[in-house]
């Protein structure tokens, strides 16, 4: 089927609301699509973790045009009690790269090891 990820099998670190949390910290104005696309989701299950957070007051969003402009509360407290007093702000700041991180990342992943 064309657009849906392939599913994932095993555990993960992260949840799927942490992950398009995320992704939203690194766009504000990003579409669903590619949200969905960016954290291996179906574009409703996007949908529904957007709702989650707005109805728990970790995002907002305003409508602009055709395009939704998101909004994260960073002062927010982290929901599980073992995360008690984190913030937010504090997960973003371990999640959010900036591109030119991610690339330099990405590019010493992909070069060839030298040999001596």
């Amino acid at each position: 089927m064309d657009g849906v990820p392939e599913p994932h099998t095993g555990w993960t670190f992260l949840t799927n609301h942490a992950r398009v949390l995320a992704a939203i910290a690194d766009n504000h104005s990003a579409r669903i699509r590619d949200i969905a696309a960016h954290c291996r989701l179906t574009e409703r299950a996007v949908q529904k973790i957007i709702a989650d957070l707005e109805q728990d007051g970790y995002l907002s969003h305003t409508r602009e045009g055709r395009t939704n402009t998101y909004r994260i509360d960073p002062g927010k407290v982290l929901r599980h009690p073992a995360e008690a007093g984190l913030t937010v702000a504090s997960l973003m700041s371990l999640l959010v790269k900036d591109e030119v991180d991610r690339a330099a990342i990405s590019a010493t992943r992909t070069r060839p090891h030298a040999t001596t």
